[in-house]
């Protein structure tokens, strides 16, 4: 919402500049987004000028040479060649001196014009950007006949050339500050400053019956008040100047006086009102009923728009006129011979015109308004200054009677605000007296209680303000937020800790970060494509997604099933900008959707991306490429970390690489996947070959034993055995090892695999495993003889894999 500074001032003027007020607003709640200047940049080289003489220009029919008396004793008047068709001797005008900056931010400067000196421009309204008429000049004798103005006199004397202008970040809670008046009771609460007397105060209607115009609402529940006047004798034209300047700061547009009026009414109030050319109306009738389907009305912007029955709409005798809180229709609108208005101000559904301006694709500053949710008492402030000014500016007779239809609601219960209470919450204590204030200039009523205060709420902060602890925030926002202290919440024997699930993941992340990967942040949304891309089909669990119902854009429209996404797209940011060797994770939620109504399931989820060299690139070459094996070794330390050992079994994933993928297992418990990416998902993403794992931390957690024993080392050396053995090729390694723990028992206390040969000494389809075998007692030192027993058993596991022992 756009503020002009000195309309504002005219309510509250604290004796502060516009950045203290700025600051002022802001540290209270009302946020200042920016301040702008509307106008001119500077207001120097800007004057009030007199025509002398006015003579054709010699080489342009259309052009006129003015000389212009600037009020400048020691110096001639200036030359100015003048295009306007209106200028006359004897005027007096504003006038551009050289020099002065326009606010286009063009730089004035004396130029020759077909041979003749033009020192300077004489302007008109666009020019200065005070109005929208730019077919002549400005004739300040006409705009201002009551006052006389000595040639160089300052032009910012005379007219808003400049205006400083806030831009208020208005929150939905608080409508009442879409008003200019709203924001100035909330400067006068921030500074003390007097406020003025509300604009809405003298109200020239009247209430009782209104003869000759009937309203029907067929809808309360969406249109909980009608109110309607008839004012007759209107004269259309333009509007005065000040008013047409005060529009154009707070960003509207001109039109004409009547209209201008109900747009002025609404900045001033808050509340967005209607003009009706009452002649056609037809009828003199008008229902508020729920449009019909298909049902079509032309707005006052040309267009033909089809409404739905949850819309709301206004009719007369020949039909729908405008769209309720939205937009008013094209036939009855005010037009140049209008000359009885019906003023409507009325108050909708907030949720309602939100839906209906959402569906339309058609949002007012009617519609923003309304779907606030404005306070019914509005209706009558705004009938007040509109009705008014429609007298002193068009010439109006306001006929007796208002058409009321509603009713306000009841005053609500006084709610009780406790002195101790104000005082446990914010953690200082704050002056009864100091709390009356506050309150009292935020249009609270208040009257003392042996505790505190009983508080009536305004109906503008009806809304808004329901709680004990909603009062508690007033006096705190405008007593000053700064100045509270900085305390803890009070604790009786509180302690706060982590949760296991919360431990594990945070060890999890900083396991990663150990090893030297860099954490992204990815969204929650997702896009549809990502399914395909990854080559889901429709029978995999991953296709079952969560649709987001309203979401931003069609690239998130779903919430992510894997962490793959994000991922895979940091890495194409990454390689696309020289940065080929990258190893990243991310931990996150996932989401799945759940089958037969059931909530959505989600998890957190840990995964890591891997591509390019593992180490520094240096002269003698990269120290080992992103595989399989590097996305294991580092699945097994981060399980290593927790005493959780690793087992991966070979399993088929549509996204990654047949025969270099398996599922992650947790003492037998699948936790997630591990391997290379297809090349036809990595050909997608731009990268060369690329491993990853995703794991589920939930489940890890579940495997994570909550409290690690200490296990004493063992005080006698272990027994170490070499064995060699041949089999399949289609035999994974971590088989072997698991049936050679299994046969060995306790006594064995550590097996790996330390080479791998394959070749014609141990035939086709077939490799050599060379195992490392550590047996350790903790009582005493195994020699050979104890552990014969025990590799013949391990060996008699192997053959029935299929192993016979080398050498």
């Amino acid at each position: 919402m756009r503020v002009p500074l000195p309309w504002l001032r005219e309510h509250c003027d604290p004796p502060l500049d516009v950045r203290a007020i700025e600051e002022r607003l802001t540290m209270t709640g009302t946020k200042v987004e920016a301040v702008h200047r509307h106008g001119v940049p500077s207001t120097e080289r800007f004057v009030v000028g007199r025509v002398i003489a006015v003579e054709r220009h010699p080489d342009a029919e259309r052009l006129q040479v003015c000389k212009v008396d600037l009020g400048a004793a020691d110096s001639a008047p200036a030359s100015i060649v003048c295009g306007a068709p209106n200028v006359q001797a004897g005027q007096t005008v504003a006038v551009a001196r050289p020099g002065a900056v326009l606010p286009d931010g063009r730089t004035l400067e004396s130029v020759t014009l077909r041979g003749v000196l033009s020192e300077g421009m004489i302007l008109a309204e666009s020019e200065l950007e005070i109005g929208a008429n730019g077919r002549g000049i400005m004739v300040l004798d006409d705009l201002t006949p009551d006052a006389e103005f000595a040639p160089g006199t300052p032009l910012a004397d005379v007219l808003p050339i400049a205006v400083e202008v806030l831009e208020l970040e208005v929150t939905p809670n608080r409508p009442d500050c879409l008003g200019i008046y709203g924001v100035a009771r909330e400067l006068h609460a921030a500074t003390g400053a007097a406020l003025g007397e509300a604009p809405w105060s003298d109200d020239p209607g009247s209430p009782g019956p209104l003869a000759g115009v009937e309203v029907l609402v067929e809808c309360p529940e969406l249109c909980p008040r009608f109110t309607a006047r008839v004012l007759e004798g209107v004269t259309v034209g333009e509007s005065p100047l000040w008013l047409r300047a005060r529009l154009l700061a707070a960003g509207q547009r001109p039109i004409n006086n009547v209209v201008d009026v109900t747009n002025y009414a609404m900045l001033h109030t808050g509340q967005p009102l209607h003009a009706f050319d009452l002649d056609r109306v037809a009828g003199a009738r008008l229902t508020v009923r729920r449009a019909r389907a298909g049902e079509q009305v032309e707005t006052l912007d040309g267009q033909l728009r089809a409404l739905d029955p949850e819309m709301v709409l206004i009719e007369d005798a020949d039909g729908p006129t405008s769209i309720a809180g939205v937009m008013g229709g094209a036939r009855s609108e005010v037009a140049a011979d209008t000359t009885r208005v019906l003023l409507e101000v009325a108050t909708w559904n907030g949720p309602n015109i939100h839906r209906t301006s959402t569906a339309l694709g058609l949002r007012s500053e009617a519609s923003s308004r309304f779907e606030k949710g404005l306070a019914r008492e509005q209706c009558m402030h705004a009938q007040a200054l509109a009705t008014r000014l429609l007298i002193e500016l068009c010439g109006a007779k306001a006929l007796p009677g208002t058409i009321d239809v509603g009713e306000e609601p009841p005053a609500g219960a006084p709610l009780r605000l406790r002195e101790q209470r104000v005082r446990a919450i914010l953690g200082i204590p704050v002056a009864l007296e100091r709390q009356e204030q506050i309150l009292g200039a935020l249009d609270f009523a208040t009257s003392r209680t042996e505790d505190g205060l009983d508080v009536s709420v305004p109906a503008l902060r009806r809304e808004d303000v329901t709680r004990e602890i909603d009062l508690i925030e007033e006096v705190a926002r405008i007593d000053g937020l700064e100045r509270l202290p900085a305390t803890l919440p009070a604790r009786r024997g509180a302690a706060g800790r982590l949760t296991h699930a919360q431990r594990v993941r945070r060890a999890a992340e900083d396991a990663m970060v150990g090893r030297g990967l860099f954490e992204i942040v990815g969204w929650s949304f997702a896009a549809p494509e990502l399914l395909e891309r990854l080559r889901l089909g429709p029978e995999h669990a991953m296709r079952e997604v969560v649709v987001v119902e309203n979401p931003l854009s069609e690239e998130q429209s779903i919430l992510r099933p894997t962490l793959l996404g994000s991922l895979l797209d940091a890495a194409r940011y990454n390689v696309a900008r020289t940065r080929p060797d990258l190893a990243i994770f991310e931990s996150g939620t996932v989401y799945r959707a759940s089958r037969e109504d059931a909530p959505a399931h989600e998890h957190h989820a840990l995964g890591a991306l891997l591509t390019g060299a593992l180490g520094v690139r240096a002269w003698r070459g990269a120290q080992g490429e992103a595989d399989f094996f590097a996305a294991k070794a580092l699945l097994e330390g981060l399980l290593g970390r927790f005493n959780v050992g690793l087992s991966a079994r070979p399993a088929s994933f549509p996204f990654l690489h047949p025969g270099r993928s398996a599922e992650a297992l947790a003492d037998g418990e699948r936790i997630g996947f591990l391997g290379e990416l297809h090349p036809l998902v990595a050909s997608s993403w731009d990268l060369a070959r690329t491993a990853v794992f995703a794991v589920d931390l939930d489940r890890l957690a579940q495997a994570v034993p909550a409290d690690v024993a200490f296990r004493p080392f063992a005080s006698v050396p272990a027994l170490r055995q070499d064995l060699a053995v041949t089999l399949p090729s289609g035999v994974p390694a971590a088989q072997v090892l698991e049936a050679v723990s299994a046969a060995a028992g306790p006594i064995l206390a550590d097996v790996s695999v330390f080479d791998v040969y394959t070749g014609e000494q141990v035939g086709e389809d077939r490799r050599s495993l060379a195992l490392a075998l550590s047996f350790q007692s903790p009582e005493r030192t195994l020699t050979d003889e104890d552990a014969a027993p025990v590799r013949e058993r391990i060996i008699a596991a192997l053959r029935e894999l299929g192993g016979e022992l080398r050498g």
